[in-house]
């Protein structure tokens, strides 16, 4: 299995694409396509047949996944966009912030 650098519940900023300088929380990864989805971002239109959950049917907006190429984290201390490290600290495998060197 492969290992990303961002996971859900991370708080990102969008770096490239039409949605540029969003930023929002991880709420879903998918490891297998390299993609995540982000909380109120890269939002599409998608037309619904009607069903038990949405009787009306219609045009509803959502968020679509984006490549994690498109994705940076954001340092909970600085609020700037980072890159991030794995290493082995006190016998844990962690992730860390190259800008601050803080454990995330």
């Amino acid at each position: 299995m492969k290992k990303l650098k961002i996971k859900t519940g991370d708080t990102v900023r969008i770096i490239a694409g039409d949605h540029k300088g969003t930023e929002g929380k991880v709420t879903k990864v998918f490891i297998e396509k390299n993609k995540a989805i982000v909380e109120g971002a890269n939002m599409v239109s998608k037309h619904e047949k009607p069903s038990a959950n949405n009787p009306q049917g219609g045009i509803v907006k959502k968020e679509a996944p984006i490549h994690i190429s498109n994705l940076s984290l954001i340092d909970s201390k600085s609020n700037e966009a980072t890159r991030v490290g794995k290493e082995v600290r006190d016998g844990k495998k962690v992730r860390f912030s190259k800008k601050s060197n803080e454990v995330i």
